[in-house]
């Protein structure tokens, strides 16, 4: 039996401010009332959710994504394997300015404040990468096989870049959905399309339903650069 992401959950959106805006729990999210009235009142052009599944640090709202700075936003699925062994290394990496951001003990969140180190304002693919290929090697230099299991999503409030990559053979699930007037075509009876605007996008780490047709698989060792209803694939290899 699968185990459910119980470990606490966040939801990150946009509104009148340049800034996100931020609500972070450690309870599960299917129980928490608060999360039923926000999710039924408040409106965005662009949200990012995420359901935790601890792989080793504690539980609590410090450790939930999505994380934050400035404008920039960021979830990730996946692990750093040997994680107790690089932190040290990998926290010394974080460059100075930044590193007062850092607030819980995550891996996750660390990753983000390594790819803002290695550029990722200036460019979030490359920021990315730069992150991933130093970790392999910190890892590497460890005697850790695969060190690094990531899907990412991150985004400056007006793109989405959503990467999956992983150091060994298998790569953590990542998906997109296709354009919201196809699937209406396709499914003129399912009132659930009728929420999404034209140039509506949703990226996800597993489908939502089981719809033929809806949902488009991202390959392991690429990434999507997602801007008003276009979405571009492009490679993603760490440097």
């Amino acid at each position: 039996m699968a185990v459910p992401n119980g470990d606490g959950f966040g939801l990150g959106w946009f509104g009148r401010r340049d800034v996100p805006a931020l609500f972070h729990s450690a309870t599960p999210a299917w129980g928490d009332r608060n999360l039923h009235t926000l999710a039924s009142e408040i409106s965005s052009r662009l949200f990012l959710a995420h359901v935790r599944a601890a792989t080793g640090t504690p539980v609590q709202e410090t450790n939930c994504h999505p994380f934050a700075h400035g404008k920039w936003m960021f979830v990730h699925n996946g692990y750093v394997d040997g994680y107790e062994a690089l932190r040290r290394d990998l926290l010394l990496a974080v460059r100075p300015d930044l590193f007062p951001n850092i607030r819980g003990t995550t891996d996750s969140e660390l990753l983000f404040h390594l790819a803002l180190t290695f550029g990722l304002a200036d460019d979030p693919i490359a920021g990315l990468e730069r992150m991933a290929g130093f970790v392999e090697t910190l890892g590497a230099d460890a005697g850790i096989a695969e060190p690094l299991q990531m899907t990412i999503g991150v985004t400056d409030g007006e793109r989405l870049w959503a990467a999956r990559y992983a150091s060994g053979s298998v790569a953590n699930t990542l998906h997109y959905s296709a354009d919201v007037e196809s699937l209406r075509e396709l499914y003129p009876g399912n009132e659930r399309f009728a929420h999404f605007g034209a140039d509506s996008r949703v990226v996800v780490s597993e489908p939502l339903t089981p719809l033929p047709g809806v949902w488009h698989e991202i390959p392991a060792g690429a990434a999507i650069v997602v801007t008003e209803g276009t979405v571009d694939r492009v490679p993603f290899s760490p440097r």
